[in-house]
């Protein structure tokens, strides 16, 4: 029990002085590469830089003591910085210690949710999200992220309130780009796609940064329009709780649900990659609490929502980590450089953020994955290109909670509208299949055999009613027997026992006879409570399809 709530106890045991080289060279290269990457993302929220910063600090170290993946890396993530800024700019009408606020707010709500969520142990959330539906999200969410930032590669200053807005307002602005900007962020961007390239997991963002800023403070590069980040306050964020609270603010319950559902896909997504890659399992429950205490220690620092990202824990994996503490390091990395290096960020031009981001979100984009969907399945990429399109035009925040929908309505359909496979013989043999898939299989003259391939509840068995009549109404004079194969219904409610109670009677009514194969326990006991033994004789698991058929063929 101890091990589950404070998982280092199950590494710290055999913790050694190999271990702890590995962990501390792995800590200063996240923070390396962390620092800047949360720089930019931080401005990607509307926020001032540091408060990146402090995601990075706080969050990591929290995550360390209560987490189960030894290379997960905890800090602000591109789609959550996109949705805190573009939800939270119509809440904080302009000032800026008000979108912070509300940003902590977030944070703590968001807490509250995992924390909750871990109570009443609802980890199975993460599959209420399909692979397909993020797929398409991260999509949109990369070209609205692009867009936004787009702008100051340009040197321009961009604006609108929507994706068309802001594709049309940086067209008309093209004529002004600033070209000295745009040169050196290009210079960036390639630099950093060659540095992925030939130096995977190594901090290269880092010697961008620093090169930058040497070239804009001693050169006069710095005369030619630069925006920078400006003065970053030194020293470690101050702890108290969010001035706001909930009911100050209209909207921070879904985009806190929306960030929550975010960080969580995401983190135990990334988490379990990284620890099937190392040869562990993670605790997808234990994650919930460790996001949540996260989250919360965030908020009082003064934080905006982080999450576990793909791209920072695999330069954390590369990079060498064995356990979370590499995340401790990291921290106080980040800490020492808060403390004594904030100064010299501040001539820091903002197209090098705007570089940062760009190349970290081609990942994001996955076009390979929505061919493949594009030729496999037309209605799973038709819902990928749903939620692209929903963020594009409606938001993140919309476009988040539009998949969430999405994926509910195909589980809702899929449950409601379940196959009814009709089943022949397979010849030479006593095994039935679906006549459908395998036209070959041999029909039984006068016999229908039916398979419903789900459980039987309320809400799905009026249209396998339909499905059974309509073939039934297809079928010649000459019918004598349907039989229902009950291998493939795990559970049947109070709705469907009558349903199957009412079959009879209608079959009855036709001088056909309807007859139970293979059903489970769970299905004999509710079938027996609603009488239907009574009517159809002893319903045994044991009684197999071919069993029924063969009796079925004798008395015709």
């Amino acid at each position: 029990m101890t091990s589950k709530l404070f998982p280092p106890t199950e590494w710290i045991t055999a913790y050694n002085t190999k271990t702890l080289k590995s962990d501390f060279v792995a800590g200063i290269t996240l923070a390396a590469y962390g620092i800047p990457v949360s720089l930019a993302y931080a401005t990607l929220a509307g926020l001032p830089p540091e408060y990146g910063i402090y995601g990075y600090l706080i969050g990591g170290l929290f995550y360390a003591l209560l987490g189960t993946s030894k290379q997960l890396a905890i800090g602000p993530t591109s789609a959550i910085s996109l949705l805190i800024g573009t939800t939270i700019a119509d809440m904080a009408n302009g000032d800026v210690q008000r979108w912070a606020d509300i940003a902590s707010l977030t944070a703590l709500v968001f807490a509250a949710m995992a924390i909750l969520a871990y109570l009443l142990r609802l980890s199975g959330i993460i599959n209420f999200i399909s692979e397909t539906v993020l797929v398409g999200f991260k999509a949109g969410a990369a070209i609205t992220i692009g867009l936004t930032q787009l702008p100051k590669l340009f040197g321009v200053k961009g604006g609108g309130d929507n994706f068309i807005d802001r594709v049309i307002t940086l067209f008309y602005q093209l004529p002004d780009t600033n070209t000295s900007v745009f040169i050196f962020g290009i210079a960036a961007i390639i630099i950093l796609i060659i540095g992925e390239k030939k130096a995977p997991g190594r901090p290269v963002a880092i010697f961008i940064v620093i090169l930058s800023i040497v070239l804009i403070s001693a050169t006069s590069l710095g005369l030619h329009g630069f925006n920078t980040v400006g003065i970053i306050p030194t020293g470690l964020p101050e702890f108290h709780l969010p001035s706001l609270q909930i009911n100050d603010v209209d909207g921070v319950l879904p985009l806190a649900m929306a960030c929550f559902l975010l960080s969580y896909i995401e983190s135990v997504s990334a988490g379990r990659t990284l620890a099937q890659k190392n040869g562990y399992v993670i605790d997808p429950r234990q994650e919930l609490l460790a996001l949540g205490v996260a989250n919360a220690a965030v908020a009082f620092g003064q934080g905006y929502p982080v999450a576990g990202g793909l791209s920072q824990s695999a330069v954390n994996d590369t990079a060498g980590a064995k356990t979370p503490l590499s995340l401790v390091f990291a921290s106080a990395t980040i800490a020492l450089c808060l403390l004594f290096l904030t100064g010299f960020l501040q001539n820091l031009p903002t197209v090098i953020l705007a570089s940062i981001v760009l190349v970290a979100i081609r990942g994001l984009f996955d076009l390979e994955e929505l061919k493949h969907l594009y030729k496999i399945n037309k209605q799973e990429f038709g819902v990928a290109m749903i939620a692209l399109i929903a963020v594009l035009i409606w938001g993140i925040l919309t476009g988040v909670l539009l998949a969430a929908m999405v994926t509910l309505l195909l589980l809702i359909k899929a449950a409601s509208q379940p196959n009814v496979a009709f089943l022949g013989r397979i010849p030479g043999t006593k095994r039935y299949t679906d006549m459908e898939r395998h036209p070959d299989n041999q029909k039984i003259e006068g016999v229908l055999l039916v398979r419903v391939e789900s459980s039987i509840f309320y809400f799905n068995a009026e249209y396998i009613k339909e499905q059974i009549w309509e073939k039934i109404q297809s079928e010649p004079d000459t019918l004598k027997a349907v039989i229902l194969d009950l291998n493939s219904s795990p559970r049947i409610d109070i709705a469907g026992a009558r349903f199957l109670k009412q079959l009879f009677s209608d079959l009855q009514a036709k001088n056909i006879s309807l007859k139970i194969a293979e059903a489970r326990a769970e299905v004999r006991d509710s079938l027996r409570a609603e009488g239907l033994e009574m009517l159809l004789g002893h319903i045994s698991r044991a009684t197999s399809v071919d069993d029924l058929v063969v009796s079925a063929v004798q008395n015709n």
